[in-house]
């Protein structure tokens, strides 16, 4: 008599099978690119005096997150319209949340590889009143899993990203603004 062939290999692939697919499940969070329709992630940065800045930190407000750093020329170029978009809706619930990614020290180079420069003078030489934060380390990139710089996200009241632009743009443009009024508008 024929002995049957065994089922074990098949029974055995099932269960490692099933167990690929629990552990993606589980763990897609940490595959997705942060975007449009998905929860921001929280993020640990300083501010140019070193204090501790969080995401919560701007609970309750619309936030325009952009990472940049002081060597980037499409960085430079976004920042006047930052500043204008700033200004004009000035006293409402809004926030430009600028994270710069230069390293930490002259001489030393940033997560980019790029030599480190000073967002403070950088800042300073725009005449920049909105927070400027730092992430020499570059975590925030990691944390948002960003392509370059400048790449920012629209954060609304509830911590959903509701627009994400990779490269430089005109902030004050009035579809912008009208973007963020009407998410200035809706319910927290």
């Amino acid at each position: 008599m024929a002995k049957k062939p065994s089922n074990l290999p098949y029974i055995l692939t099932a269960i490692l099978a099933l167990g690929v697919i629990i552990v993606a499940w589980t763990g897609r969070d940490r595959f997705q690119t942060p975007g449009p329709g998905g929860a921001a992630p929280n993020f640990q940065v300083v501010t140019l005096d070193g204090e501790p800045v969080t995401l919560e930190t701007y609970r309750d407000q619309v936030v325009l997150l952009n990472v940049w750093a002081t060597w980037c020329a499409p960085c430079r170029y976004e920042m006047p319209s930052m500043q204008r978009l700033y200004e004009e809706l000035e006293g409402e619930d809004f926030e430009i949340v600028a994270i710069s990614v230069d390293g930490r020290q002259r001489g030393s180079t940033g997560p980019m590889g790029q030599p480190a420069g000073d967002p403070g003078a950088f800042a300073d030489s725009l005449s920049l009143t909105f927070p400027i934060l730092w992430d020499p380390e570059g975590r925030i990139m990691r944390e948002y899993r960003t392509t370059g710089v400048p790449e920012s996200f629209l954060i609304g009241r509830d911590g959903v990203i509701y627009r994400k632009v990779a490269g430089a743009t005109e902030w004050d443009r009035p579809e912008y603004v009208e973007y963020i009024r009407r998410l200035l508008n809706e319910e927290a």
